[in-house]
């Protein structure tokens, strides 16, 4: 079965459409769209409001959750997973819980971070891994009805935010890339991922995650011309100086030599006026919430500037 979803601001030419898909292809309408594959779309005359929690409240009753007492972050701070020589645990549950919460992460960033740093070791999870991946779920138990709002009345500036945490990784100290992506004060694209290369200091770790966050910049900025929007120097907000600089400055070219050319490409669109790099505060850093746990009074507050607010079930 093939699930289609179309949309148009002229209800005329949605009953075109649909009535011409009609007469080629054996299907049937649902009419407006509510929910889509786990997706549950909430309307209204000022915005539209996507969360899962029908699906996030199966998934609590699955892995036997309900009752449990909820958690106010998705992860500790004090949180440091590694190889572990402790208790092997069920690696068919294990793998099938991070699949279950990477499929949620599609209207849940907030839990981008901690799913993604669990999913690392689904080869040989333990018994810290499996406490690390219960404690999403007793988080996701206090905030069920969670999701992403956008907006109506937004203006449609594109803009990015790029962070990194350096050599966050205990097994190979490899850092962790985050990156967040709006369209006016919606947000689009979000990921956590940690970079294939090893950084050899804080900038060079930001500069690899900023030109991971270019290259989706300029993916929406090619997908949001064929709406007729047109965009240049978009900003990118990092928070490190020293990135930037090598963005910019030919004196710093010299010494990022070693680094993977496929990163180097940000500093031609830098040239050629396609993005710009603005220095932003480790406070006002959104992606942030990406790149390691935060305590509970910073992770309430990026998860308010992200767009997520409670709303139905």
């Amino acid at each position: 079965v093939d699930d289609i979803i179309f949309g148009s601001t002229n209800d005329k030419l949605c009953k075109k459409f649909a009535k011409l898909m009609q007469s080629r292809y054996q299907m049937s309408m649902m009419g407006e769209l509510s929910y889509f594959l786990g997706l549950q779309v909430k309307q209204t005359e000022d915005g539209i409001f996507i969360n899962q929690a029908k699906y996030t409240r199966n998934l609590l009753k699955k892995y036997g959750m309900l009752d449990s007492s909820s958690a106010s972050t998705p992860m500790a701070t004090a949180t440091k997973l590694g190889k572990d020589i402790g208790a092997k645990v069920d690696m068919t549950e294990f793998r099938g819980m991070i699949g279950s919460l990477l499929y949620l992460t599609a209207s849940r960033p907030d839990i981008m971070f901690a799913t993604c740093l669990c999913a690392r070791f689904q080869a040989d999870p333990r018994e810290s891994h499996l406490v690390a991946v219960k404690r999403i779920f007793r988080y996701l138990k206090g905030t069920i009805t969670l999701g992403l709002w956008y907006p109506r009345e937004s203006e449609f500036n594109l803009y990015g935010y790029s962070d990194s945490d350096f050599a966050g990784c205990t097994v190979d100290r490899k850092s962790t890339s985050g990156s967040c992506q709006f369209l006016g004060n919606r947000l689009i694209s979000w990921y956590s991922k940690k970079q294939v290369s090893l950084a050899n200091s804080t900038a060079e770790a930001e500069y690899i995650a900023a030109g991971s966050c270019c290259a989706q910049i300029l993916w929406m900025k090619n997908q949001l011309q064929d709406y007729g929007l047109r965009y240049s120097k978009i900003p990118i907000y990092c928070d490190n100086q020293s990135a930037i600089a090598m963005t910019g400055n030919p004196v710093q070219h010299s010494k990022t030599k070693h680094i993977s050319l496929r990163y180097h490409f940000i500093r031609e669109h830098v040239e050629e006026g396609d993005i710009e790099l603005h220095f932003v505060t480790t406070d006002q850093q959104l992606a942030d919430i990406f790149t390691k746990p935060l305590c509970e009074a910073t992770f309430t507050r990026l998860v308010n500037e992200l767009g997520m607010v409670s709303g139905f079930d």
